[in-house]
C-alpha cells in the first residue's frame, strides 16, 4: 500500500512562469514552452523521488490551475469569463479569482492528461498519479446568463462533463494508469455551515447536491479491475488562502456511497474538524491523512504527526491509513506562500514519517 502520498501540484519554478507569460504574449512558440515544462517536471520528479514519497506526480506543471487540463483540452470555455470566488485566511487578507465559463457547446480537442501521465511515466521510478477535476467542481463554470446559449441549463452541461472526463478515465485507463485522483473541492462548500445556508436560501438543498456529487463522481470512474481511484477533498487553496471550514460529518456519506478506494483528507488544523466522522468509512476503504499543510511554511515534527496518526487509528486501523500533505503547493500558478525549500523539507517530512510509522 502507498503510504507516502502527494496531492498533486508543486510550486512552479520561476523560470517556467516567465515561459508560460512570454508564451501568452505569443513572444515565445508552444514547442520552447514545452521544452521549459519538460525540464520543470523533471525536476519535479526528482525532488518528490529524492524526498522518498511512494508516489509521483507532475506536479501539475503544465496547467495554469489544477483544473487547467479541463479547460484547455476542451473548446468551448471563456477561460477567465466566470464570476469569481471569494479566499481569505486567518489574518483576514481576502482575494478574488476568476473562473472560467462554458460560453460555447464543448468538443473534445485532445487527452486531458495522456500526455501528463505518458511523459511522467517514463521520467519515473515509483508509480505515477494523474489527477482529474470531479464534475460538479466544473459546474461552476456555469453561468445561468453566459452559457444558455451553449446549453440552456446546468444539467445539460454536467451531463456532457460526465461523459467527456469518463472518456477521458477510459483513455488513461487504455494508456496503463494504475492511480487516478478526482480532486473535488465543492464538497468543501457543502460542509461549511454559512455556505450551507447559502446554498438553501438560494433554493438549493445542499443534501440533495451531495447525492448528485456523489452521483456524477460514481459515473465518471467507472468499474476499471486495478486501477485506484482516489478522492482529495480539501476546503480550499489559493496563495495560502482558503474558502471553507467544518468538519467531515455533513458529508460523511460519500465515504459510503461513492465508489472512490482511498480518500486524501484535508487535516492540517482547526478548520478541518476532528477524526471522528470516519467512523463511517468503510472497511474496504483507505485514508490518507493530510496533516502537512502546504499553506504555512513551519515544518512539522515527526513526533506531532506520529501522535495524530495515532489518534486517527483509533478510529480506522494503523495498516488502513496514510499520509500526505493536505492540499496542493500551488492549485493556482501563483502557488503558495511557502519557499521550495520548505516544500522540499515538507515532502521529505511525509516521507520519513511514514517510514517511521510503517516501516
Amino acid at each position: 500500500m502507498i503510504r507516502s502520498d502527494v496531492v498533486g501540484s508543486l510550486l512552479r519554478p520561476p523560470e517556467l512562469k516567465a515561459a508560460r507569460e512570454r508564451a501568452e504574449r505569443g513572444e515565445i512558440t508552444p514547442a520552447v514552452l514545452k521544452q521549459i515544462e519538460d525540464r520543470a517536471v523533471d525536476e519535479a520528479v526528482r525532488l518528490q523521488e529524492e524526498a522518498g514519497l511512494d508516489v509521483v506526480s507532475d506536479g501539475e506543471l503544465r496547467r495554469y490551475a489544477f483544473f487547467g487540463h479541463l479547460i484547455d483540452a476542451l473548446d468551448g470555455f471563456d477561460k477567465f469569463g466566470g464570476w469569481a470566488i471569494p479566499f481569505h485566511n486567518e489574518e483576514g487578507e481576502r482575494l478574488v479569482f476568476k473562473r472560467p465559463v462554458v460560453v460555447e457547446k464543448l468538443r473534445w480537442r485532445r487527452s486531458m492528461c495522456g500526455e501528463e501521465l505518458v511523459y511522467l511515466r517514463a521520467r519515473a521510478t515509483r508509480p505515477a498519479k494523474v489527477t482529474l477535476i470531479s464534475s460538479q467542481q466544473a459546474a461552476a463554470y456555469y453561468d445561468p446568463e453566459k452559457s444558455a446559449g451553449a446549453y440552456p441549463t446546468r444539467d445539460a452541461y454536467l451531463a456532457d462533463i460526465v461523459d467527456l472526463t469518463r472518456r477521458e478515465v477510459e483513455e488513461l485507463v487504455r494508456l496503463g494508469c494504475g492511480y487516478i485522483q478526482v480532486d473535488a473541492p465543492q464538497y468543501a462548500a457543502l460542509l461549511d455551515p454559512e455556505l450551507r445556508e447559502g446554498y438553501r436560501k438560494r433554493g438549493s438543498d445542499p443534501d440533495r447536491l451531495i447525492d448528485a456529487c456523489i452521483e456524477m463522481d460514481n459515473a465518471v470512474i467507472g468499474r476499471h479491475s486495478g486501477v485506484t481511484f482516489a478522492l482529495h477533498i480539501c476546503r480550499g487553496n489559493n496563495q495560502s488562502m482558503f474558502y471553507a471550514s467544518g468538519g467531515y460529518e455533513p458529508i460523511a456519506r460519500v465515504f459510503t456511497r461513492s465508489r472512490f478506494q482511498r480518500f486524501l483528507l484535508e487535516y492540517d488544523d482547526e478548520r478541518s474538524g476532528g477524526f471522528e466522522p470516519l467512523r463511517a468509512m468503510p472497511e474496504d476503504r483507505a485514508v490518507v491523512l493530510g496533516l502537512v499543510t502546504t499553506k504555512k511554511p513551519r515544518i512539522e515534527t515527526v513526533d506531532e504527526l506520529q501522535a495524530r496518526i495515532t489518534e486517527a487509528a483509533r478510529i480506522v486501523p494503523l495498516e488502513r491509513l496514510a499520509l500526505s500533505p493536505q492540499c496542493g503547493f500551488a492549485s493556482t500558478m501563483e502557488g503558495n506562500r511557502i519557499s521550495a525549500e520548505a516544500q522540499r523539507a515538507k515532502l521529505h517530512r511525509v516521507a520519513e514519517t511514514a517510514r517511521a510509522v510503517w516501516g
